[in-house]
């Protein structure tokens, strides 16, 4: 059964900086380095398109999620939903290593507050991932901050 996850931060930048700074390949891959330190993604942000989230495992191989761009409204709304794995660069996309989760969104809303923007995170998961989420969500939304709001 799916939970939702919430977490939020509030950035001091605008939310158009905060978006960019987000999505863009250097910086999405240092914020996300949280998951695991060879984050990264292939594929668009632009709605309807597939995307895979990827990194390597212990024994150097590439894995990650099959997903795709629900909603995008630029500086404001972003909707990832996921719906399979990749496994030895395969997708699964069916059977159980996804059928407990598949279907799971990942949603992010920029609340614009003028110079400030506070970015929510809502996340369905399942139980086996809500402890790692814990700590591994906060980090990376700690992160993104960090690096939004250096000069």
């Amino acid at each position: 059964m799916m939970k939702k996850l919430t977490y939020q931060l509030t950035i001091d930048a605008p939310a158009e900086h905060v978006f960019k700074t987000m999505l863009a390949k250097e910086t999405y891959k240092q914020w996300t380095s949280a998951f695991n330190p060879t984050s990264d993604f292939e594929g668009s942000w632009e709605k309807g398109e597939k995307i895979y989230f990827v990194g390597m495992n212990e024994k150097g191989e590439k894995e990650g999620m099959v997903a795709r761009i629900a909603e995008n409204i630029p500086n404001q709304y972003l909707s990832i939903q996921h719906y399979g794995i990749l496994d030895n660069g395969q997708e699964v996309t069916e059977g159980p290593a996804v059928e407990s989760w598949a279907g799971a969104f990942e949603n992010y809303s920029f609340i614009d507050l003028g110079n400030q923007t506070t970015v929510k995170v809502d996340v369905d998961t399942n139980e086996e991932y809500i402890d790692y989420f814990e700590q591994a969500w906060p980090d990376a939304l700690k992160r993104l901050k960090e690096i939004c709001e250096t000069p």
